[in-house]
């Protein structure tokens, strides 16, 4: 096996072992040579070979075991956002309340008129000049900037990655970070870079060593950051800004995805001259998540690259959808059950955390449709705990781009509880916490 991999730069030894993977030549569990043997039969530097397990393992196909060697990763997809399909109660769905989101009943009797016709503008004209308006609101190059629609936010970040990257180019990614945005960067054989996440957002020294490892790719969330519900302040991103200063040709990623949902003022890390930039924001998390449009404000070159990659009459979106969404967001009873619906998230988040609190777990719910829990013990044993009690949870490592061994967070959706299963599930973490601690106390060796 070994004879058949070949190549002289990191790239072409790690094309060789995928296609020995995808042949079916290599199998889950099989183990990679070591780098010193590797790298004597081919004649290559240590490093080279290295570099290749590197681009292998950002891609999802090997795993690295330490003194157990590189070996051939099984199937391990992501977790998805959404319903599991479970008897238990489920506080880990990431989605919005089905009894807030506005009844599209009465607007789609208003937007029936002449069809579209292949060749006609991608963009709906009332749509574009709401977005428009939309859009511009705290974007420093709001002056230059064109629309692009496409079907949510996910195809937008794949579709904006797609055409300004090439496979194993590195993008810099939030930790803990959005379950899609991982989905997206693994599947397009991009290299993640990992960039912390604190009460303020992306962190000035997780960007400027991301960008010293030639990231050409920011995916950053400006506010709600899903899981943590972080935003970013004023001064932290003219900090990032002043990082990006000179790296004007970085292509910045803006989610803004909780936008009209947010309870805290938008902060843009994209300057006013940075040359390569998007903000992205969807309508799923307040118009629903079948609703798949999203907004796309961007440079000139970056839109005219989308713009080849959205053809009329093969990957437009919609004209009855375009239609549809203009006129719910125009819409004065809809958008009060929009508005209403932010004040039942934070309310109803607040509430979890002071409940929380109360049983000795100190939390505060930032913004967004979750609430991020800290723990003093790894939160995959509290789910174990919770999922006797009747709950499925989600724990912080699913949502982490390292291994982080024994995560200790949870994120829970929690607002469509009523007030009594609120206290029972804070009361029901807090016995849990309780009953792991003392499991670990008794047998700290085992339990690490």
């Amino acid at each position: 096996m070994t004879a058949e991999i070949h190549g002289r730069s990191a790239s072409e030894i790690a094309e060789s072992l995928r296609a020995l993977v995808e042949r079916g030549r290599l199998r889950p569990g099989d183990a990679l040579p070591p780098v010193r043997a590797l790298a004597d039969q081919l004649g290559v530097n240590r490093n080279t070979v290295n570099a290749a397990y590197r681009q292998l393992t950002a891609a999802g196909l090997v795993v690295t075991l330490g003194r157990g060697g590189t070996r051939v990763a099984g199937p391990a997809p992501v977790a998805q956002e959404g319903f599991a399909d479970t008897v238990l109660r489920d506080v880990g769905t990431g989605n919005p309340d089905p009894a807030y989101i506005p009844d599209p009943s009465r607007a789609l009797a208003t937007i029936a008129g002449r069809p579209v016709l292949y060749g006609e503008p991608v963009i709906d004209p009332d749509l574009e000049s709401w977005a428009r308006e939309w859009m511009r609101e705290g974007l420093a190059p709001a002056a230059s900037m064109r629309l692009t629609i496409t079907s949510g936010a996910a195809d937008a970040v794949e579709r904006l990655l797609a055409q300004a990257l090439t496979r194993d180019d590195a993008v810099a990614l939030e930790d803990p970070c959005f379950l899609a945005s991982i989905h997206t960067v693994r599947m397009g054989g991009y290299r993640a870079v990992p960039v912390p996440v604190d009460d303020e957002g992306m962190t000035v020294e997780g960007l400027r060593a991301a960008l010293a490892q030639g990231v050409r790719a920011i995916v950053c969330t400006p506010r709600a950051q899903n899981p943590t519900g972080a935003s970013l302040t004023a001064a932290r991103a003219a900090d990032l800004r002043s990082v990006l200063r000179d790296h004007p040709y970085v292509l910045v990623i803006e989610d803004d995805h909780y936008s009209m949902l947010s309870r805290d003022p938008y902060h843009s890390l994209i300057g006013a001259d940075h040359e390569r930039w998007a903000l992205v924001r969807s309508v799923s998390k307040f118009l629903g998540p079948d609703m798949c449009l999203a907004v796309t404000a961007s440079d000139p070159e970056t839109a005219q690259r989308l713009a080849m990659r959205l053809t009329p009459g093969t990957t437009w979106v919609s004209h009855l959808l375009q239609r549809l969404t203009h006129a719910l967001v125009t819409d004065d009873d809809a958008r009060a059950r929009v508005d209403a619906a932010a004040i039942h998230y934070a309310s109803r988040n607040d509430a979890f955390a002071r409940l929380l609190t109360d049983e000795g777990i100190p939390t505060r719910a930032a913004d967004g449709l979750n609430v991020w829990v800290e723990l003093p013990v790894p939160s995959r044993a509290i789910t174990e705990q919770l999922m006797r009690r009747g709950w499925l949870a989600r724990p912080g490592d699913e949502f982490d781009l390292e291994s982080h061994e024994g995560s200790r967070r949870l994120r829970l959706t929690v607002h469509e509880l009523s007030d009594e299963d609120a206290r029972l599930l804070a009361r029901d973490i807090a016995v849990a916490v309780a009953t792991v601690a003392a499991a670990r106390k008794a047998t700290p060796a085992k339990m690490g």
